[in-house]
This record gives C-alpha cells, sequence and structure tokens, in this order.
C-alpha cells in the first residue's frame, strides 16, 4: 500500500497556512475527476450520474486534456474566482504549456485543438475557458454557497484544532490513520506512493468536498505545494436537497438521537453536543455511541479530547442540512 509522505523543516512548519476561502477551478477539478473514476463508491453513484448526463457538449474539451486521468499541471492554480483561476493558466510559460501536453499524450495522437493550445493558440484558450465555464455552471454555481460554508467550517475547525491542541494534532486531523513523527508527516493509502520535501517553503492546505478518494498534492519548484484533501460530510454537496420527513426519522431513531444527528452536522465535543441537546454528558456519549454502531456518526480522539461527526450516511439519512 502506497503512502504520501511531507518531509517539513522547521521552517516549512511556521509556513503551513490554510487556504481562507475555496478555489472555484481546484474545486472544479476535483469534481471532475470525482465524477469519471469510482471513487466514493455507492453513496456516490446518483451524484456522478447527474453530472455526466447534465454536462454540456461545451465542456467537452475538458476530457481531452486527461486522457488518461493525468491532466497537465498548469491547471493546478489558485484563485479566488473563476477568472482569477483562469488568469493564471492563461499564464503559464509556453515551454511549461508544451511540456506538460506532451507529457500527458506523450505519442498519442492529440485532438486538434489541443494541438493548437500547444502552440498557443488564443482561439484553443478560448475553448478551454469555455469549457471550464460551461463546467463550473452545471456542477457547481447551484452548490457554491454551500461549498463556501463548508469550506468556513473546516478552517473553524482546524484553527481550533491548531490552537487548543497544536500543529501536529490539527494536520494529523485532517487525515483520520495519518501520523507526523520526526517532521514526516505520513498519510498512508495514498497512491502512489510519494516523498515530497518541502525544504522551507511551506504548505497550502485547501480542503475540497468533492473528491474522497484521499489528497492530491500539487509540489510545483519554488513554490509552496498545494495539499487538496478530502472534508465535509463525506458526499458532494447538493442544492436543494431534501431532508427525510422529521416525524418519520424520529420514529425510527427516536427524537433525541434524531437531533442528534442533525447537530453532527458540525463536528462536536461530548460536551458540545450535551450542551446543545440539554442531556447530561453520559446520554450524549450514549446517543453518538449509537450512531456510531449504526454507521450514522464517526468519533475520533486527539489527546483527551473526543469529537463526534455525522458520516456520509448518516448526511444522507438526515438530508445533508444542518439541525
Amino acid at each position: 500500500m502506497g503512502a504520501l509522505r511531507i518531509h517539513f523543516t522547521a521552517e516549512d512548519f511556521a509556513r503551513i497556512r490554510f487556504a481562507p476561502r475555496p478555489v472555484p477551478l481546484q474545486e472544479l477539478h476535483a469534481a471532475l475527476t470525482t465524477a469519471v473514476t469510482p471513487a466514493g463508491g455507492p453513496l456516490f453513484a446518483a451524484w456522478r450520474g447527474r453530472v455526466l448526463r447534465s454536462l454540456p457538449a461545451a465542456a467537452d474539451p475538458l476530457a481531452d486534456l486527461a486522457p488518461a486521468g493525468r491532466p497537465p499541471s498548469f491547471l493546478d492554480v489558485l484563485g479566488d474566482t473563476l477568472a482569477d483561476g483562469f488568469d493564471r493558466i492563461r499564464a503559464t510559460a509556453p515551454g511549461t504549456l508544451r511540456s506538460e501536453l506532451e507529457r500527458v499524450y506523450g505519442a498519442a495522437p492529440a485532438p486538434r485543438w489541443i494541438r493548437d493550445l500547444h502552440a498557443d493558440d488564443g482561439a484553443a484558450w478560448r475553448t478551454l475557458r469555455h469549457a471550464q465555464r460551461a463546467a463550473y455552471e452545471t456542477v457547481l454555481a447551484p452548490v457554491w454557497p454551500v461549498v463556501q460554508d463548508l469550506h468556513r467550517e473546516e478552517f473553524t475547525r482546524y484553527a481550533l484544532a491548531a490552537a487548543e491542541h497544536g500543529t501536529a494534532a490539527a494536520l494529523t486531523g485532517l487525515a483520520p490513520g495519518s501520523r507526523l513523527r520526526e517532521g514526516v508527516w505520513e498519510w498512508p493509502g495514498a497512491a502512489p506512493a510519494r516523498d515530497v520535501r518541502l525544504d522551507g517553503r511551506g504548505l497550502l492546505l485547501l480542503p475540497t468536498f468533492h473528491h474522497p478518494a484521499g489528497p492530491l498534492l500539487h509540489d510545483a519548484p519554488h513554490r509552496p505545494a498545494v495539499l487538496t484533501y478530502p472534508a465535509g460530510p463525506g458526499l458532494p454537496p447538493v442544492a436543494g436537497h431534501p431532508a427525510a420527513p422529521a416525524e418519520a426519522l424520529a420514529a425510527v431513531l427516536g427524537r433525541t438521537r434524531l437531533d442528534a444527528l442533525r447537530l453532527l452536522a458540525e463536528p462536536r465535543t461530548t460536551s458540545g453536543l450535551a450542551r446543545a441537546l440539554g442531556v447530561s454528558n453520559a446520554t450524549a456519549s450514549s446517543q453518538a455511541a449509537a450512531l456510531r454502531t449504526a454507521g450514522l456518526a464517526a468519533t475520533t480522539r486527539t489527546g483527551r479530547s473526543v469529537t463526534h461527526r455525522r458520516t456520509a450516511l448518516g448526511a444522507l439519512l438526515a438530508g445533508g442540512g444542518p439541525p
């Protein structure tokens, strides 16, 4: 089994940053990658089918950029808006543009517009911009407010963990099963196996809510590495997704347990869950344990702190919304 190993220096720990807001193009590329791979299992099947059926023909050129699932690295840019992100892609050095397209296609024949892009043709760049806009409007625009809310929650969770428990605990909390020791953050199960040495460049942490299958690391020379990692409830956000009728769920789970499930849309300690429910810590712990046994919630421990959060299955049952 592979592992991602990120090697930090003392200077790198001082240069860890958390993206203050979601990045439209990075989130779009994560969503499109998930749409064309089996990542996420059966919980993603309905979403994947909707996305693939709804993508307009104008977005088809994006598939040409990743004929073997290996998109060119110049697509990995940061930018607060779609236009800003595209401008950064458009600023790719011609040598990098050509070498990356040649890496992606090798000796295989490329479509005409890709050959034009390789030649830095203006019409080919407009084709790419139009395709990204069409895909964004279909896949992300309807749920972008939800993505922004989820990002704020993840930002706050990381900041509180770092303030209360330190950087090491905050980092390993992003990746269950990961560990940080002797300056190396190891994330088991990542494929392919990879060692990345930051050497003082620092690391930018960027959550994604559309890619459930492990970390995506962009490691450009002379720039901070960007780690895009799966976060959120484990299911792609869906605009206007209806929750199951409250009374029907309450009849199955019980009112207190249903309230607990909905409250766990956000991570909560046992005492925090107890306060929100208006019950004792023992009762809150019992409710969380019952949800965990049913696969509706997960519990993580950081030092002495125990935190509960609902799983993808729990979010699906509750409808993915707040209480």
